[in-house]
């Protein structure tokens, strides 16, 4: 385990600022209250969102979390892009660190996920290194209000143990107290010309918007579309259709480009709620 059961930010002043002044400004910024015409999601049950640094894709996250109503727990899926530690990972005990301070971790919510889905184990190293995550917590925390955390990380690709963690989610959220928000945390296309990745994109963002998860899959698969984090995004899509969700919002979409990018090798971002 960690020192004294606390995960330390491991991408802090590469992702997103490592000083806290630095980093709650550049997260005012992204959260800047919603336009005219902009209401709360007040019924929010999932989102989609990137997790690129904040440079490029934090004004798509923030577009997303601005209009979030705030919850007392989250349920945070992202890729294990570094194939380290279990294929599927949760940390369910102490606490995660960032420059704006700790988050407890929820533990509850853990064993009813790792009863429901039995491919799941408790993993500190899955979740050492790895930034899909931990770039979702300083947004949660610049939102205000006391929350707990159960991250899982996803390095699995077979769709029925995707399908098996989803439906072990929904168990968990139908569980808690208090409503808590399923996190999917994912880019989309990479490293192709923006032409090309917008069309792939699109293909991959009208399945999520239909909350279809096996067509979602198989889009990825059929398309090559290189969207990391498709499993926890597969996984959210049926908990969102177990918790009764009918209706899937495109918040906002851009590429590496917007920001000032090469535009011959780009990322997709997509920020989407469902309610």
């Amino acid at each position: 385990m960690f020192p004294e059961n606390v995960r330390p930010p491991a991408v802090a002043g590469q992702f997103y600022p490592a000083q806290p002044d630095a980093l709650r400004h550049d997260l005012d910024g992204y959260l800047t209250p919603p336009a005219a015409g902009e209401a709360e999601f007040s019924r929010a049950i999932a989102c989609l969102v990137p997790h690129a640094g904040y440079m490029y894709s934090g004004h798509v996250a923030g577009a997303v979390y601005r209009r979030l109503p705030r919850r007392s727990a989250y349920i945070i899926l992202g890729p294990n892009h570094f194939g380290r530690g279990a294929p599927l990972a949760f940390m369910g005990a102490g606490s995660w660190s960032t420059p704006l301070g700790q988050v407890p971790l929820n533990s509850d919510l853990a064993q009813v996920v790792r009863r429901g889905c039995q491919p799941l184990t408790e993993d500190v190293i899955a979740h050492a290194q790895e930034h899909s995550l931990e770039v979702q917590v300083p947004f949660l925390q610049r939102r205000g209000s006391a929350f707990t955390l159960l991250p899982i990380a996803v390095g699995v690709s077979d769709y029925e143990t995707l399908e098996t963690l989803g439906h072990a989610v929904a168990r968990a959220v139908e569980s808690a107290g208090e409503p808590a928000l399923v996190v999917a945390s994912s880019d989309l296309n990479h490293y192709e010309p923006d032409d090309v990745t917008r069309l792939k994109d699109r293909k991959a963002i009208d399945r999520i918007l239909n909350l279809d998860p096996r067509g979602l899959y198989e889009a990825v698969f059929r398309e090559r579309i290189s969207m990391c984090g498709f499993g926890p995004t597969v996984a959210m899509l049926v908990a969102a259709g177990d918790l009764r969700a009918n209706v899937a919002e495109l918040v906002k979409y851009a590429t590496s480009a917007d920001a000032g990018g090469p535009a011959d090798s780009v990322v997709g971002y997509a920020g989407i709620v469902v309610h």
